[in-house]
């Protein structure tokens, strides 16, 4: 996200006078004082607070686990000098590592439509079963859960630990208990409270339904309906969790035996230090494996990966579009000349004053249709009188407010009161909300517009009845969904800070139906990552009962080599190249063929780094574990090149710029053949293309394994031809939030003054200055520095620079990209003083990925114009 002026920022969050406003704000969401601490072996927590006894240091919550020794700690945000503290902390002898504590949101996935608000609500849709049979379940299809499921494979004696918002185990697709002998059988509360991981929000129930629902009167079942679920909660009935409870939550779910362990949740990230992503990097190398959601800031396009799917050998799952969209549609009736009624299928509009249908049995009438998507054209003179008809509209994308444009004004001039609308393209049925002066209005889909369109067209005569939407039946409607199996628009992209590959491969995350809370509907559609990643898990369970392992590694290439790679989708086109690593990983997951596959790589992908840290020579294992000798046809099979940075070295929104020039890839041996049981090694040696490494092009690719009697599998890589270290952290577009602002939203010019009063600000009584700045590209420290136009009080240095101070609340340790700072200078500095009044520049500085903090070269840089301040 960026701010295209503060005014815009503040008026969504904290400037105004009349609300709240601190002295930092940052959408990391750090919580204040709060830090983790990672202990050696030889000392417990209880001796840590003894030895660290201060007025100013509370214990926030003992992190004793096989796997991770500390504590969490909450230093006095008023008293004690944050920084000076904390670094005392961390240069203790028995302290590991200190990392302070951010806040995790709530997953943002969107609630395509949820059953109601109790059990009640469920009446009129609840007989209508979703498919007649369970795998005719789309993701299960498409996935080849089916197969699976055919063979007896359902991942019994799997244990799966959810850490989520809880699972409503109540539910009775969810096996209607909690405890030994249950669907739910163990699990933990970690919001504070003591009582059961119940669910009060809905998103680990769903969660939870796609992994394990046992048959319902829908006719689905979880991909794994014979595993044993752990319920974990933590998200509260508000939402976001510390991250500290996060982490005490994975370990905990390790402690209690869970052989796989998913998440559908995150925050952006991209550096494997932070403390999420090192937990369930042991976890793993433990032998448990971890599935996390890639997240759903696919807009921001590339290097935007989250936290903890950051993790070392942690299986990060992006989202496919689902073959089938779920929509619930109200029952209608027409005829056509005089046929028998017939039913078709249509959503009421939304009106801002609460308009509504009645009972209504009109003629249906038509603005023009042509197949050439010109339908923003006038209506023509000769319209009739409209007040009497149903007006029919096809909406095109680009034909202004809602696709519908002047058409909706021009049926309204013409007596139009009540309309039916169809979008241009297949898919849901779309709608909007308005206040037009229209008495009713409602949306039908596609191919049922298409069909009244072209029989209009012909002469019929078409008679529309809509019944009251209070009391017409509610029907869950599948339509074909034309973008099926292409990587979604809001899938989160990779790779890392460093280049790591953190999008593995994908699963069915749009339009997903699954269990929900029973008092709210029981049921619910849901898209985002977040449906993906316990699909995902449970082909985990499957894979690992077929293969007699879970294996970690073993599991993840498996998946990897035999995954589905697709072509990239984009403004509504599919294009002839396949879709870039960093967007599908591996591609969709094609589970009956990792579960027999009798080829093991040794890695399920491949980083070939920038052009500063090329790793020239990249190596893996083809392991044959057939009874047959295999021969291996090895091939390089290019995907899109993707820009991170347009022409004006602004990084791309999706989708990004794309380059058909890849890499080229060289191999000891093209063609390998590997006996029963043995093995070989693989060499290979890139060459990135000769793109512009100024905008950071990120080639990827799949490394095709052609075997004789084991199909064609696969090998994902990504690398860039430019240097991430040359690539320049901060934002420094003009006009952007760059640099100090004064509290009126201006950009100061230089020498102006602020007078305030020492203490916490008081924006609504004094102007200050604002200091903010963005990040182009993640950055291991962030600080903010004070320079004083007096040299002879500048006794610091950092960066090159001469400076009087750091202000309070930094440095910033592992900013993602995209990060927005925004910070009041009120005076106040890291150790609690107050700088003189005085004349002062604002030194912003990142430090460059791969840069050494001790070496002033390496350190992005802005310094503003002089400012000055004095107190009253």
């Amino acid at each position: 996200m960026r701010w295209e002026n503060l005014s815009l920022f503040c008026g969504a969050a904290l400037c105004g006078t009349t609300v709240a406003i601190t002295n930092f704000t940052t959408e990391l969401d750090i919580i204040p004082g709060a830090y983790i601490v990672e202990l050696n072996e030889d000392l417990d927590a209880n001796s840590f607070m003894r030895t660290t006894q201060s007025e100013g240091i509370a214990l926030r919550q003992t992190l004793n686990y096989k796997l991770f020794k500390g504590v969490s700690i909450q230093l006095d945000n008023k008293s004690a000098d944050l920084e000076t503290a904390i670094s005392q902390i961390a240069s203790q002898d028995n302290v590991k590592k200190v990392w302070p504590v951010r806040r995790i949101p709530l997953p943002n996935d969107t609630v395509i439509w949820k059953g109601g608000d109790g059990p009640e609500s469920r009446k009129t849709w609840r007989k209508r079963q979703l498919s007649n049979a369970s795998e005719s379940y789309a993701p299960h299809k498409s996935t080849q859960v089916d197969l699976l499921h055919a063979k007896g494979v359902t991942g019994k004696g799997t244990k799966i630990a959810v850490i989520d918002s809880g699972i409503d185990w109540k539910h009775p697709a969810l096996g209607g208990c909690f405890g030994e002998g249950c669907l739910v059988s163990y699990g933990r509360n970690f919001t504070g409270s003591d009582s059961e991981p119940l669910d009060c929000i809905g998103h680990g129930t769903h969660v939870a339904g796609i992994i394990a629902a046992q048959k319902n009167e829908h006719g689905f079942i979880g991909a794994a309906p014979q595993v044993t679920l752990g319920s974990y909660r933590v998200f509260g009935c508000n939402g976001g969790v510390a991250e500290d409870g996060m982490l005490a939550a994975f370990n905990q779910a390790f402690e209690d035996g869970s052989d796989i362990i998913t998440a559908s949740l995150g925050a952006q990230g991209g550096f494997p230090e932070s403390p999420l992503a090192v937990a369930l990097q042991r976890i793993v190398e433990a032998g448990v494996p971890c599935t996390v959601s890639a997240g759903n800031g696919g807009s921001s396009g590339l290097f935007h990966a989250e936290t903890p799917a950051d993790g070392k050998g942690v299986a990060s799952i992006a989202s496919t579009e689902n073959s089938e969209i779920l929509d619930l549609l109200l029952e209608g009736l027409y005829t056509v000349d005089n046929s028998s009624k017939a039913t078709f299928y249509w959503k009421q509009g939304n009106f801002v004053d609460g308009h509504t249908w009645s009972n209504i049995s009109l003629p249906l009438w038509a603005t023009p249709y042509n197949n050439s998507g010109t339908e923003c054209e006038m209506l023509p003179s000769d319209t009739p009188n409209l007040s009497d008809r149903i007006v029919l509209i096809r909406a095109a994308y680009g034909c202004g407010d809602f696709g519908v444009g002047q058409l909706l004004e021009d049926a309204i001039s013409h007596g139009a009161r009540y309309l039916l609308l169809y979008v241009n393209i297949p898919g849901s049925v779309y709608s909007f909300t308005t206040d037009k002066n229209i008495e009713s209005y409602g949306f039908i889909q596609y191919n049922q517009g298409l069909e009244w369109a072209e029989a209009l067209a012909k002469g019929s005569n078409i008679l529309v009845d809509l019944p009251n939407p209070a009391t017409a039946n509610e029907v869950l409607k599948p339509d074909p969904n034309p973008e099926a199996g292409y990587i979604s628009r809001f899938s989160g992209w990779g790779p890392g800070n460093k280049m790591e590959s953190t999008t593995h491969f994908a699963a069915p995350g749009s339009y997903i139906f699954s269990t929900y809370p029973l008092d709210q509907g029981g049921y619910a559609v849901l898209s985002g990552t977040s449906m993906a990643t316990p699909l995902a898990a449970a082909i985990y369970a499957l894979v690992g009962q077929v293969r007699g392992t879970l294996d970690p590694n073993t599991i993840k290439s498996v998946i990897a080599s035999t995954a589905k790679p697709n072509v990239f989708w984009a403004r509504g086109q599919a294009y002839p190249y396949l879709a870039p690593t960093a967007q599908q990983g591996a591609g969709l997951i094609q589970a009956y063929d990792a579960a027999y596959t009798t080829t093991v790589l040794s890695v399920p992908e491949i980083s070939f780094n920038d052009t500063d840290h090329l790793v020239v020579n990249a190596t893996f294992t083809i392991k044959n574990i057939g009874d047959s000798e295999k021969t291996y046809s090895l091939s390089n099979v290019g995907a899109a090149t993707a820009y991170f940075q347009d022409e004006n070295m602004l990084p791309h929104f999706f989708p990004p710029a794309m380059d058909t020039k890849g890499a080229e890839l060289s191999f000891n041996s093209e063609k390998i053949t590997v006996p029963a049981g043995g093995e070989a090694v693989v060499v290979v040696t890139p060459t990135p293309p000769n793109l512009n490494s100024k905008r950071i092009p990120v080639y990827s690719g799949f490394i095709n394994l052609n075997a004789s009697d084991d199909g064609s599998l696969s090998l994902p890589y990504l690398g860039t031809s430019g240097s991430l270290y040359n690539l320049d952290p901060l934002d420094k577009t003009p006009g952007r939030m760059v640099g100090v602002q004064d509290g009126r939203f201006g950009m100061i010019q230089g020498n102006e003054t602020f007078t305030f009063v020492k203490g916490p600000p008081m924006p609504g009584t004094y102007i200050y200055p604002l200091a903010g700045m963005s990040t182009v590209m993640g950055t291991p420290e962030f600080r903010l520095h004070a320079i004083s136009l007096d040299p002879a009080l500048n006794q610091q240095e950092h960066a090159g620079f001469k400076v009087f101070g750091m202000f309070k609340h930094f440095p910033i340790r592992l900013m993602p990209r995209a990060t927005n700072i925004l910070h009041i200078i009120d005076g106040l500095i890291e150790d609690d003083s107050y700088m003189p009044a005085g004349g002062y520049k604002i030194l912003f500085s990142a430090l460059r990925n791969y840069g050494d903090a001790s070496k002033p070269d390496d350190w992005d840089t802005v310094v503003s114009p002089p400012l000055f301040i004095k107190y009253i």
